[in-house]
């Protein structure tokens, strides 16, 4: 009814555009940025980051898969990829350096982290949930069913908490972006073609979060009109 609907891929279409072109770009630069020396590992440059921040007590893991870096919060602990963790080139510490970012954001209480954290189980409960309801919603308000407008309202704020989620983050993975840019640069761990290399594979990172939003915010905007169009359908 809907992802499979042309209006919905007239909709997202451009989100959905500039998603394939990030991940290329991702990759691309992600394989460059590893033919880059660089002074130390990605975790090595991590631990020297965290170290220095005194953040001694976030722990450094590896975790399977390619690009699946990140940084757990609630555990506290950088969970670096394998070729991240272990290779020393400018993709690897640019990554890892991002990572670290955000926990030195969460040592200083960061706002927006702050507000992202909080906001993660409204996204979740949005990414699938909310949807469903919205569908069932929307058939009931076709059948006529008075019920139905509350679930698809429920449904379309389930949803649009997902487009605040993503709007909140692009702060939050700017930043992290920036600290890592500055800070490698600071340590001396890149030299300047490095540090090219990681604004590259940084940079191409950014524009996968802009994609992640543009397409929840269009998803949102085509789910509401979709709701005006049947809930205006059904009062004519």
């Amino acid at each position: 009814m809907f992802f499979f609907n042309p209006l919905y891929l007239i909709f997202v279409s451009p989100a959905l555009l500039l998603a394939l072109w990030a991940q290329m770009r991702v990759k691309s630069t992600y394989h460059e940025g590893q033919r880059v020396d660089a002074r130390l590992t990605g975790a090595a440059a991590a631990r020297h980051i965290l170290d220095q921040a005194g953040c001694y007590d976030v722990g450094i893991e590896v975790s399977q898969g390619m690009l699946t870096d990140h940084y757990d919060p609630t555990h506290r602990v950088l969970r670096l990829s394998p070729e991240v963790y272990h290779n020393r080139s400018a993709a690897s510490v640019g990554i890892a350096a991002h990572e670290a970012g955000h926990a030195l954001q969460h040592a200083e209480k960061y706002a927006p982290l702050a507000i992202r954290n909080a906001a993660v189980p409204v996204a979740q409960f949005g990414s699938s949930a909310a949807i469903i309801l919205f569908m069932i919603g929307l058939f009931m308000v076709m059948a006529e069913n008075a019920l139905g407008h509350g679930l698809a309202i429920a449904g379309l704020i389930g949803f649009g908490g997902v487009a605040v989620f993503q709007l909140v983050n692009l702060p939050v993975e700017f930043d992290a972006s920036n600290r890592a840019k500055r800070i490698l640069d600071q340590y001396g761990i890149v030299d300047e073609h490095g540090a090219a290399a990681v604004r590259r594979v940084l940079n191409a990172a950014a524009w996968t979060y802009v994609a992640a939003t543009l397409q929840a915010i269009l998803m949102l905007l085509y789910f509401i009109f979709r709701f005006s169009q049947v809930a205006g359908g059904s009062r004519d």
